[in-house]
């Protein structure tokens, strides 16, 4: 497997509540490295023409870069992609946190979501092993009461959370999804395909380090870029 990633996609079917992780051949990363280029793979491919974006049949990916969960510094940013129900296209949005990098850690370079939910739930991902929790107590909450409630529940402050607000829930058109109550995926309406699955947060935690070909050349150069921007002004 390529150095900076864990060579694990997890597959999620919100509808028949059941998971799978797929293991792609190392020709698969060096194509498709990560983030948008990694989802657009899985949208074109596995997505029927003339998907309705708010329906089951949509895909909603969360898929990290392969330098997510590094040592690099200012890019610990991960792709949310799905068709946009606010412009019926390939819709893709970008958020920064440490999301992106806690799901690298938790074992997987990717989220593919499928399906639909009857009731709200949210995904709780912890070094490899994967929860469908049911999230119907969550349901009308906004997302300051939705990440205090996750993170009591789970019994660990150190979770990372997605999620989506009431205007997810209640499918606006150009609704966002945020991380840590301040990174926002906030482009192409994808707190809405969130909502139309029903899926109120993804929640992850992982302690797992990404392995490196070179960690002291890559802490050389971290060091390089780190002091090249203090100094820009």
């Amino acid at each position: 497997m390529p150095y900076g990633y864990t060579g694990n996609i997890l597959h999620v079917d919100l509808s028949s509540k059941k998971h799978w992780i797929e293991n792609p051949p190392e020709n698969f990363y060096r194509t498709y490295w990560g983030g948008r280029a990694l989802a657009l793979y899985y949208m074109l491919n596995q997505m029927k023409p003339h998907t309705d974006p708010l329906s089951p049949d949509n895909l909603l990916i969360f898929a990290p870069s392969v330098i997510t969960g590094t040592p690099a510094p200012a890019i610990p940013r991960y792709t949310v992609c799905a068709k946009s129900p606010l412009t019926g296209a390939q819709g893709e949005a970008e958020a920064g946190g440490w999301w992106g990098p806690e799901l690298k850690k938790a074992g997987f370079d990717a989220i593919i979501i499928k399906g639909s939910s009857p009731t709200p739930v949210y995904l709780y991902i912890k070094d490899g092993q994967v929860e469908i929790k049911g999230a119907t107590h969550l349901w009308g909450k906004d997302t300051g009461t939705t990440q205090k409630i996750i993170k009591e529940e789970l019994t660990d402050d150190k979770i990372r959370i997605a999620q989506i607000g009431p205007a997810g829930e209640n499918l606006v058109r150009f609704a966002n999804i945020v991380n840590e109550l301040k990174h926002f995926n906030g482009r192409n309406g994808l707190g809405a395909v969130m909502g139309s699955k029903k899926l109120k947060a993804v929640a992850v935690r992982g302690t797992k380090p990404i392995e490196l070909y070179n960690k002291e050349r890559v802490s050389q150069v971290t060091k390089e870029i780190t002091k090249e921007l203090w100094i820009i002004p």
